[in-house]
C-alpha cells in the first residue's frame, strides 16, 4: 500500500497530490466579517488552461460548463480560453448543491478585501460574488461536500451544516483529505490517510469501507462513485462507495474530480495540472475535453 505524507498545517496553496490524506488545522484570525464578498474584479479571460494548483471541481452536465476552484480563483475551462469568475480567492475547498449554490472556504488574494480565511462562502450568481455564511474570519475548510441537507466540512475537525451559519461537530471525528457526497442523498465518503470513510448520515457518523483501495480522491452521484489512488488508479462503485471495482483507464497528477449522470449515464471527469478529461464509459478510456472557442 503506498504511504500518505501529510500536508502542510495552513498553507497558501496546496503542494500537490504528492502530499496526501492528511488534516488541516484550525485557522484563527481577528478579522470582522463584511456583510458582502462582492467583488470589482471584472470577470477576465485569461490562458488557456489556469496554471494555479486546482483544489476543486464541477462539471454542469446539462450546459457543459467546467468549473476548477484554483489557487488564484474560479475559473471556467469550458472555453478557451479559459475565464477567470469573479475575485482572486485561493479556493481551498468547494462544493456545489443541488440548486446550483457554490460553497467555498479559503483566502483571500492580493488586493481582494475579505477576511483571511473567508469561513464559508456561498454564491448564487456561479462565482462573479460571494457571501459570507459563517466562521469568517476563523475556518479555512480544505475539505467541503453537499448533502441533500447541507453541508460537511473539515477545518481540523469535521463538522455539519445545515443552515450555512450553525455548525456542530460530527459524532465521529475523521481527518479527512477529501470529502464528497451525493446532493440527493445523505452519503459521504471521505478519504484519510488510513483508508476510506463512508457516512450514511450527512457526515455525523462514520464507518471504515473493508477491502476499499487506499483512495486519494472520491465523487459520488447518486448510487454510482468514482476514485482515484495516488499512483493514478481509478475505481468505481455501484452501491455508493462500499464495494469497489478497478477500471482499466488510469490517469496521472490528478488533482480533482468529478461524476455527473448526461442522459442518464455517469460520467467521470478528472482535472489535472496540464487538462481536463472525460470517461464516459465509467473508467474504460477517458479522452481530453474540447473547449468552445465562442465565450458566453
Amino acid at each position: 500500500m503506498p504511504s500518505i505524507t501529510p500536508k502542510s498545517i495552513l498553507p497558501r496553496r496546496r503542494t500537490g497530490i504528492v502530499d496526501l490524506l492528511a488534516a488541516s488545522a484550525l485557522v484563527l484570525s481577528a478579522c470582522s466579517p463584511p456583510s458582502t464578498l462582492d467583488s470589482s474584479i471584472p470577470v477576465a479571460a485569461t490562458a488557456d488552461y489556469p496554471t494555479s494548483h486546482i483544489h476543486g471541481m464541477h462539471v454542469d452536465a446539462e450546459t457543459g460548463k467546467v468549473l476548477l476552484a484554483t489557487h488564484d480563483g474560479l475559473y471556467d475551462v469550458s472555453t478557451k480560453p479559459a475565464t477567470r469568475i469573479g475575485p482572486d480567492i485561493d479556493l481551498m475547498g468547494f462544493t456545489v448543491a443541488t440548486d446550483g449554490t457554490l460553497y467555498a472556504s479559503g483566502h483571500p488574494g492580493p488586493g481582494v478585501d475579505m477576511p483571511n480565511p473567508v469561513g464559508l462562502v456561498e454564491s448564487i450568481d456561479g462565482g462573479r460574488t460571494w457571501t459570507p455564511l459563517s466562521r469568517t474570519g476563523q475556518s479555512d475548510f480544505h475539505a467541503l461536500a453537499a448533502t441533500h441537507e447541507g453541508i460537511i466540512g473539515f477545518d481540523g475537525q469535521l463538522v455539519t451544516n445545515q443552515g450555512g451559519s450553525s455548525w456542530e461537530l460530527a459524532e465521529d471525528q475523521v481527518s479527512a483529505y477529501h470529502l464528497a457526497a451525493t446532493t440527493d442523498g445523505h452519503v459521504a465518503l471521505a478519504t484519510t490517510e488510513s483508508g476510506l470513510m463512508r457516512s450514511s448520515d450527512h457526515g455525523n457518523s462514520w464507518d471504515r469501507v473493508p477491502g476499499a483501495p487506499l483512495l486519494m480522491l472520491t465523487a459520488v452521484s447518486g448510487n454510482q462513485a468514482a476514485g482515484i489512488t495516488p499512483d493514478g488508479t481509478l475505481y468505481s462503485s455501484s452501491d455508493g462507495g462500499l464495494q469497489w471495482q478497478k477500471r482499466p483507464a488510469a490517469t496521472k497528477d490528478v488533482a480533482a474530480m468529478d461524476l455527473v449522470f448526461k442522459d442518464g449515464k455517469p460520467q467521470i471527469w478528472t482535472a489535472s495540472p496540464t487538462g481536463v478529461k472525460v470517461s464516459r464509459d465509467m473508467g474504460r478510456t477517458f479522452t481530453g475535453l474540447e473547449p468552445r472557442k465562442d465565450q458566453e
